[in-house]
């Protein structure tokens, strides 16, 4: 089961990061963001707002990582949210320049880790669907027309 357990580890992970990341935005404003300076009350007010939406968005990372098997379609859904946030920083950069480093970093982590959560969306709707099978309780292979080939034991 090593897709689905990297699924299950990377929703996880996906849902504490959001929460966290969230948390710290609502609290510390604009102080929370490297490189920036004081934008002002309104940015501030801003800022914190979309802290506040973090921390949901991470909460459904951690209902979907709930569920058995976690659903396929919330992985695509929320891992389209997450590279539409990609998407952003590189008009971003595009419009206004090169941000600080931190947020270079960002982009490459989403614009990397989005695929792979794509691919990964429904490892555990195929193991609970018996299309893996595998030994010592590892994944086996799935045939590219999505049937299981069954091993003879």
């Amino acid at each position: 089961m090593g897709r689905a357990r990297t699924l299950r580890g990377l929703v996880r992970a996906m849902g504490y990061a959001c929460v966290a990341i969230g948390l710290v935005h609502v609290l510390l404003g604009n102080a929370s963001i490297p490189g920036a300076t004081s934008a002002g009350p309104t940015v501030d007010s801003l800022g914190r707002f979309f802290g506040a939406i973090f921390v949901g968005y991470g909460l459904a990372w951690l209902r979907a990582a709930r569920r058995s098997p976690i659903p396929a379609v919330a992985v695509r859904w929320l891992t389209a949210v997450f590279l539409l946030g990609a998407v952003g920083r590189l008009l971003s950069f595009a419009v206004a320049g090169t941000p600080h480093w931190f947020q270079i970093a960002l982009a490459v982590v989403e614009f990397a880790l989005s695929p792979l959560l794509f691919w990964l969306a429904d490892a555990e709707e195929r193991v609970a669907a018996g299309e893996v099978h595998g030994t010592g309780g590892e994944a086996g292979e799935v045939r590219g027309d999505g049937a299981a080939e069954r091993s003879g034991r």
